[in-house]
């Protein structure tokens, strides 16, 4: 068997073996003392040990720094937040408030380094920090393991110690092998109390937290801990010279959720603008240095699948799995959902299985879809309309049909749900012909579309208008062979007259209208006139209204008694 030379002649496992040799002697030292190397032979980057400065507009929580003050007296202390929360700058902060704390600080690499390369540094943070090590805990040979022994041994040697050492390791999200986990919360139980372990991160660390949780050992900062409150803005706000209302404090603060990073880029772009307060209230998040950080820092570390679902749900508002499947056309969208969050990748949880992109960040996704996928935006708009729409979430059915330009769609679904009364009746009135505003003449020729034009009419006192619309509607409805195909849009006829006729004073119209609606009511869901018991209601206060203007007080006394009576399945009559 010929074994594979090198240049030099010789075979290429001698030259493997003479350079790890040399290795052994670069790391460890020629006479037991170490040189400052890590397992590839290259000089120790200083700036990992390094404890960053804040700049001169850092602004002291005290609330946090008390809370970070558990470090001191639990084994464990986790900092977990988004990019950009200020994790790393509160720890930052609170060293260097503390400066008989004896503190080792080491920022982890990148992804995928070996447990050796990992172990090396962590040893040269303690070295650089002044905690003396032996001889016997020498730097790892290899790069990618590291054996059981190092761990045990700076265990007993951290457990001896008379004052414990802070080991603060920031990014540590950064680190994802399941072996330095396992050998870190080895040291971390075994170092006890000479060892405090703090860890910032954007993600949740493979170490048994529940464990230290349980056992009262574990100090927590998260995500909505570190959001800035309003009085915090404000104070942020002064530090960058910027004097704002109460109201434009709350304003941005509602915008970015307390996102410090989002709150210092805004204060940078409204230092420069002749009026702040106007800045800030039209700042446009995706032209702007938020747009750099979030792309760069959220979105680009994703997958390409990733990448094209949080694209496709930043049309959404609040949704669940069923209206993300729709809009991204897979199936397992609440499982990268979940993910996500528990990454503080800027996809909120706020609770029973709905989901909520940042507003910032889906602000900017949204640029980023029109830019990437020019005309897609209407349609995922009808994909989560149609969603909605079969899961009984009409109000978001009626915004994500409006905003796909479905109007056909939007005043089907309205009319469908029997829900026309709301433009007249309760709190969405407003919403509704604010929304209805934008369908103007071309937005659907049916029924439905025609119904709801007539409703809009006559809610803001456009009798004739609204009249004419009537009509129309009740024309487009006789062109339909099948009744049930159009029983929504005539009981929906039959409201609106019943309403013209109280506004006309002629009862018997009112009356007919009533007979109407009665007489369509057994051909719809029960279920859905049960969901409903507002229709009749409104038919039956229309109708009394027209008695008591025409004088007949007895008849309007009965038709308004049954309609403060009527409720989920009461039948008229």
């Amino acid at each position: 068997m010929t074994s594979a030379h090198q240049g030099d002649g010789r075979p290429a496992v001698e030259h493997r073996a003479g350079r790890h040799a040399r290795h052994r002697v670069e790391t460890h030292g020629r006479d037991g003392v170490h040189d400052p190397h890590d397992p590839h032979g290259d000089p120790f980057l200083r700036t990992r040990f390094a404890v960053p400065a804040p700049p001169d507009t850092f602004l002291r929580r005290q609330r946090l720094a008390r809370h970070l003050d558990g470090a001191l007296r639990t084994p464990l202390t986790l900092v977990n937040g988004c990019a950009g929360a200020g994790k790393t700058l509160l720890v930052a902060d609170w060293v260097a408030t503390r400066p008989e704390l004896p503190v080792a600080w080491l920022t982890t690499d990148a992804d995928g380094q070996g447990a050796g390369m990992f172990w090396a540094y962590l040893l040269q943070a303690l070295r650089t920090s002044g905690v003396p090590l032996p001889p016997d805990i020498a730097f790892p040979a290899d790069a990618n393991r590291v054996g059981d022994a190092l761990p045990a041994r700076l265990a007993a040697l951290l457990g001896g110690r008379d004052r414990p050492v802070v080991l603060v390791l920031d990014e540590f999200d950064r680190v994802t092998a399941p072996e330095i986990a396992a050998q870190l919360e080895f040291l971390l139980r075994h170092s006890a109390p000479g060892l405090r372990l703090v860890l910032v991160t954007r993600t949740e660390p493979l170490l048994p937290l529940h464990r230290y949780r349980a056992a009262g050992e574990l100090t927590e900062i998260r995500d909505a801990e570190l959001a800035f409150t309003p009085g915090e803005a404000a104070r942020l706000m002064e530090a960058h010279g910027l004097r704002l209302s109460p109201a434009a404090v709350r304003g941005i603060v509602e915008r970015t959720r307390g996102w410090a990073a989002g709150l210092r880029l805004c204060a940078l772009a409204a230092e420069q603008a002749p009026d702040p307060e106007l800045c800030l209230k039209e700042f446009e998040a995706d032209r702007s240095a938020v747009a750099d950080f979030l792309l760069a820092e959220v979105l680009k570390r994703q997958d390409a699948a990733t990448q094209e679902l949080l694209l496709r749900v930043s049309v959404l508002d609040r949704f669940g799995p069923r209206p993300a499947n729709a809009v991204t056309g897979r199936a397992d969208a609440e499982a990268v959902l979940a993910r996500l969050h528990r990454s503080n990748a800027f996809v909120q949880h706020v609770g029973h299985g709905v989901y909520r992109l940042h507003p910032l960040f889906a602000e900017i996704l949204r640029a980023h879809l029109r830019m990437r996928r020019p005309g897609l935006e209407p349609e995922l708009h009808r994909r989560a309309a149609v969603s909605f729409r079969a899961a009984g979430a009409l109000p978001e059915a009626l915004g994500h049909g409006a905003a796909a330009g479905d109007w056909e769609f939007t005043a089907s679904a309205l009319v469908d749900d029997l829900a026309l009364g709301q433009f007249f009746t309760g709190p969405r009135a407003g919403t509704l012909a604010a929304l209805f505003s934008r369908m103007g003449q071309r937005g659907g020729d049916g029924p439905a579309p025609e119904l709801v034009r007539a409703a809009a009419r006559l809610s803001c006192g456009d009798l004739a208008g609204g009249a004419v619309r009537l009509r129309r509607a009740r024309q487009l409805t006789r062109r339909y062979d099948d009744v049930a195909d159009t029983t929504a849009a005539r009981m929906g006829c039959a409201l609106l007259e019943a309403l013209t006729a109280r506004l006309t004073g002629t009862p018997r119209r009112a009356e007919d209208a009533v007979r109407e609606a009665e007489a369509l009511r057994g051909l719809l869901p029960a279920e859905l006139v049960d969901r409903h018991p507002e229709f009749f209601a409104l038919l039956l206060d229309h109708l009394g209204s027209a008695r008591l203007w025409a004088g007949d007080f007895a008849g309007a006394r009965a038709a308004l008694t049954r309609a403060a009576a009527t409720g989920p399945g009461a039948a008229v009559t």
